[in-house]
């Protein structure tokens, strides 16, 4: 991840196998995993996170995968609740030897990128062990996983965040995203991931990018203008592919290095 400048991170590579999997598996390659976070509730974090997994599709196979836990499905954003293919609920009794290719398979595409999403007629969260299974077994076949995280999960220890390269945290321009962020911190920076802050506009109060970055403690890696088109754009099916969300996600990708999958 970059921050604006012309020093770059390193290479981004892979680690171990997911948390609570049941048995690690040879695999040539293990995926680039990116987990997505918001800093408070409405940040905008399932749009950078779709925006980021469209924006690697162009590179490589990527899942998109929604475990927020009070989501209502990250298919509605994308205007893929009607489209055809699995949600996580149907994965209930995925456990052990998972088949990656197979749940790509069946896995509706928001353009090139796979969907693995909630599902609001069914919005029970998946086991922690079905999740384990099914994302280690996507971490070996594709070629990148962005996963927009949860919040809540992250702060209590119970999210797939250790088994992140890199974390983005989206932090609107306010106090209450400071808070947010502080609470989930001794867990983004135990986790081991990358961690950078994504900031997002406008700021009610005055608050900088920089100093939120400040008093947060951790790095910035972008800043999102606002952009008033966003909603509406969003509403009509996903992300828009031009705009400040588009122009920052596609900067996050190319520092990001993807598997060869």
């Amino acid at each position: 991840m970059s921050d604006g400048t012309n020093e770059r991170t390193s290479d981004v590579v892979g680690v171990g196998p997911w948390p609570g999997a049941a048995a690690p598996r040879p695999a040539p390659t293990r995926s680039l995993v990116v987990g997505v976070v918001a800093g408070r509730g409405g940040a905008g974090a399932s749009t950078l996170a779709a925006a980021l997994a469209g924006r690697l599709a162009r590179r490589a196979s990527t899942v998109l995968v929604d475990l927020d836990r009070a989501s209502g499905g990250i298919d509605v954003m994308l205007g893929l609740e009607g489209a055809d293919g699995v949600r996580w609920p149907d994965l209930a009794s995925a456990l052990g030897d998972v088949s990656g290719s197979e749940v790509v398979a069946l896995l509706p595409r928001w353009g090139a990128c796979a969907v693995l999403s909630a599902d609001r007629s069914r919005p029970a969260p998946p086991e922690a062990a079905v999740a384990a299974d099914v994302l280690h077994a996507l971490s070996g076949t594709v070629g990148a996983l962005v996963l927009d995280l949860d919040r809540t999960g992250v702060v209590a220890g119970e999210s797939m965040i250790r088994a992140c390269d890199s974390v983005l945290v989206v932090a609107p321009r306010d106090l209450r995203t400071v808070a947010g962020v502080l609470a989930m911190r001794p867990e983004l920076t135990a986790s081991g991931a990358d961690v950078g802050l994504v900031v997002r506009g406008p700021a009610p109060g005055g608050l900088g990018a920089a100093q939120l970055a400040q008093a947060v403690d951790l790095p910035l890696v972008g800043v999102v203008r606002h952009d008033r088109r966003l909603a509406a754009a969003t509403e009509r099916g996903g992300p828009p592919r031009t705009g400040a969300v588009a122009r920052v996600a596609e900067r996050l990708a190319r520092d990001l290095r993807v598997g060869v999958a």
